[in-house]
């Protein structure tokens, strides 16, 4: 788990917690009290659904009814809470009502990769290292794009990352998606062919999960073995406010642009709404 943990106050302003998950490029916050116990999580759904309210508190759009662990929980058991709870992607560790830390999905990733069961990836995307300045898509959460136009004059071309992309084949061995994940800290990542046609996307989700058929999980070695085909997407050209329902109402985190010919053009996520 994370012990230095990023949180905010029940009483702040909404924009503190935007501010402090812009600055910490997180997508949630534990929100404490002055004795440090746990009374809820802000996310930024959380802060897109309340926006509109400018005298909105954390406490006003936090989720209350927080999923915990202890620090004795076993990580399988952490893990199954995780994909019980589809949106659940951060779960805090409390001892006696007190926040001691967090745990996340990129955490379970990293502990499986440390412990051997996924390689560190021999080859790179395009044969490049990850490292180096970060792509466009991985700029600090929560600086925004629509600023303080309304969503309704705006397309999805206006705030959709374009630039910097990063994607991956469907034939790529699932520990490299895992590295992917990890080193550039996506949630998601699209799957595309030798001509940037969307095949789908792939999540920490579906690395952590594995895929099942008729309860049995399959013996996946590929991104092709558990990547989500059915991918909900939009097109430069759609009103920004009908992909914001996507992201929102429907709590997708990610959701790729595509043009006629379903050639990824970009994607979307919830900070570029901001």
């Amino acid at each position: 788990m994370t012990e230095r943990v990023v949180t905010v106050w029940a009483d702040a302003p909404l924009s503190r917690a935007q501010e402090r998950m812009a600055e910490a490029r997180f997508s949630a916050l534990p929100v404490v009290d002055r004795q440090f116990s746990l009374v809820g999580i802000i996310s930024l759904v959380d802060v897109l659904r309340h926006r509109d309210d400018p005298h909105a508190t954390v406490g006003d759009a936090m989720t209350e009814q927080v999923v915990t662990v202890q620090g004795a929980t076993a990580l399988s058991i952490v893990a199954h809470r995780m994909r019980v709870y589809g949106e659940l992607r951060l779960v805090p560790v409390v001892e006696r009502g007190a926040l001691v830390g967090v745990i996340t999905r990129s955490d379970l990733l990293r502990a499986r990769r440390q412990g051997g069961l996924l390689r560190r990836a021999a080859r790179r995307l395009g044969g490049t290292g990850l490292s180096g300045p970060l792509p466009e898509a991985m700029m600090p959460r929560g600086a925004g794009r629509v600023g303080g136009r309304p969503i309704s004059s705006l397309r999805v071309a206006d705030v959709m990352t374009d630039g910097g992309l990063v994607a991956i084949p469907a034939a790529l061995a699932l520990d490299e998606a895992a590295e992917v994940l990890l080193s550039y800290r996506f949630t998601a990542v699209p799957v595309v062919d030798d001509g940037d046609h969307l095949l789908g996307i792939i999540s920490e989700a579906d690395l952590m999960a594995g895929s099942s058929d008729a309860g049995s999980r399959t013996r996946a070695s590929t991104v092709a073995g558990l990547m989500t085909y059915d991918v909900e997407v939009v097109r430069p050209q759609d009103p920004l406010a009908d992909a914001e329902q996507l992201l929102t109402a429907r709590g997708f985190r990610v959701v790729p642009v595509v043009d006629d010919d379903g050639v990824l053009v970009g994607v979307l996520s919830r900070s570029d709404l901001l």
